[in-house]
């Protein structure tokens, strides 16, 4: 049973998760505007997007641990502050290499936020509603990426891209304090040796030795490197190569936000008729089909904004039907250690994330051959994984 109402939980678990898509896509229209006030180019505003994404990665490798030994609650409040103490060095910086090492403290604070809402969620609904729950939250969650590249290229074009962090700023004060009061403690197996290196080592042992578990992880891991590649290269191709400014191109990002959002309702509707396992077929074919669509435009189609936003809109629908299901299915067999299982998920596919914007980021300025390329990759490895592994 949830110890809050459920629906305030609902509302506190996407405040939560969305921390990861605010921290990345709010501050995506003043990229260009980072690059030029900090003396940097592309390659090198990229670094924030991508040194981001491995220490969000990184930091879940203990967030879950040490939220399986002491709890959600406590954990949650530490990221907490250290992400509310970091965004206001981001907002302060006056250097690329100051901004790049702020924006790793902040994914060591922000990972606490998306991690341990899924372990809650898991902790509370268990793994037969949690899919439809995650999948609730996701589409809520979906609102964020929509929502954030508009208001943050209003705030860079009325007071500059600083604008953003601090709003960041106003958002960890407001949540923290959320967490303080709302959320109860749902960890109700406390394991007094999570922390230790032999059962770290161990349990993440068992869960890569898990076919589904597996097959789980990189079915996202691939969703994920689409997703990011898109995230990251978008802001260079929208504004700089097809001529946006910051809030038209916050609003083309944010239509194509709006498949997400239609995956993940779709998901909550069926999953529990279809289950996770065939959404997520549908979801690996629907993707790798648009995100070869994309690719061939961007190889010999028209130089036209459309050639990108419709292709990736169908990819961002599959990924959608994707990603809460292969969370859903990953983590359902590990009631015990829902946290370790939800770290390891993240750190990989952060990471493979983080490669796939510095590929992007290198090269992005030559076109939008590098991000189609990317994005059919990422969609046909996921296809492939599922159709030689998790179908089975």
């Amino acid at each position: 049973m949830p110890v809050i109402p459920s629906a305030l939980l609902a509302v506190l678990v996407v405040a939560l998760t969305s921390l990861g898509p605010l921290s990345t896509d709010f501050y995506l229209p003043a990229l260009p505007a980072i690059a030029s006030a900090l003396n940097t180019d592309s390659v090198g505003v990229q670094l924030t997007l991508s040194v981001y994404l491995l220490g969000f990665g990184a930091g879940q490798l203990l967030v879950g641990p040490l939220s399986d030994r002491f709890g959600r609650r406590p954990v949650m409040l530490w990221g907490m502050l250290v992400f509310l103490l970091s965004t206001v060095v981001c907002a302060l910086a006056d250097s690329i290499t100051t901004l790049v090492a702020a924006r790793l403290a902040q994914a060591f604070g922000a990972c606490a936020g998306p991690v341990l809402g899924r372990a809650v969620v898991r902790d509370i609904y268990g793994p037969a509603e949690s899919a439809r729950m995650l999948s609730h939250v996701s589409t809520a969650t979906a609102l964020a990426p929509l929502l954030a590249p508009l208001f943050g290229g209003w705030l860079t074009a009325l007071w500059g891209w600083r604008a953003t962090f601090v709003a960041l700023t106003v958002y960890a004060v407001i949540l923290m304090f959320a967490v303080w009061l709302l959320l109860k403690e749902t960890n109700r197996h406390p394991d007094a040796h999570a922390m230790h290196p032999a059962r770290m080592w161990a349990n993440y042992r068992t869960l890569l030795a898990d076919p589904v578990y597996r097959s789980a992880l990189l079915i996202g891991c691939g969703a994920f490197a689409a997703l990011f590649a898109f995230i990251s290269g978008s802001p260079f191709v929208f504004i700089e190569h097809f001529g946006m400014s910051p809030q038209q191109m916050g609003l083309a990002f944010g239509l194509n936000v709006t498949g997400f959002m239609l995956g993940t309702t779709l998901s909550a509707r069926m999953s529990r008729r279809l289950g996770s396992t065939r959404l997520i077929g549908h979801g690996v074919w629907l993707g790798a089909t648009c995100g070869v669509v994309l690719a061939a435009l961007a190889l010999v189609g028209p130089h036209h904004a459309a050639a990108v936003m419709l292709p990736m809109w169908g990819v961002a629908a599959a990924i959608g039907l994707i990603l809460p299901n292969a969370t859903a299915l990953g983590l359902a067999g590990y009631p015990k250690m829902a946290g370790a299982a939800a770290s390891l998920m993240g750190f990989v596919q952060m990471g493979l994330g983080a490669g796939a914007g510095m590929l992007v980021g290198h090269g992005v300025q030559s076109g939008t051959s590098t991000l189609g390329l990317t994005v059919a990759a990422g969609m046909l490895f996921s296809l492939a994984v599922w159709q030689f592994g998790a179908r089975r």
